[in-house]
Order: structure tokens, then C-alpha cells, then sequence
């Protein structure tokens, strides 16, 4: 299935959830935020948030500096 990740169109296996996805693209759970069509999800249901054909995903690492 098709779904735009940061702007970006994507192929992901059909039911795929958020934390398949973090995994495919070797992204850590840390530090991040992900908005799903335009609601934040809470890492609390990374796990069972499936994906679905055309999907808007974004995902914001927070980055530390000094």
C-alpha cells in the first residue's frame, strides 16, 4: 500500500502499524512525535496504530545541542 511519509510516497506491507514502520525506516522510538492524517498519535499506541492505503504520516525527531 501506498502512504506519504514526510512528503515522501512510500510502499508499506498491508497492516503495517507505526512501530513497523519506525523500524523500517531505523528511526528509535526516543525522541520523536508522530502526527497521523493530522492527529498526534501517543507512543503508547505506536504498536496497534495500523496504517491504511494513503495515509499522511509525519515524523519530528527531537534533536538535542549546545
Amino acid at each position: 500500500m501506498h502512504v506519504t511519509i514526510n512528503g515522501n510516497q512510500t510502499e508499506l506491507d498491508d497492516d503495517s502499524s507505526l512501530h513497523q514502520l519506525l523500524q523500517q525506516l531505523k528511526i528509535a522510538e526516543g525522541r520523536i512525535a508522530i502526527e497521523l492524517n493530522g492527529e498526534i498519535i501517543p507512543r503508547s499506541q505506536f504498536q496497534q496504530q495500523l496504517l491504511s492505503k494513503g495515509d499522511r504520516v509525519e515524523i519530528v525527531q527531537a534533536i538535542g545541542g549546545g
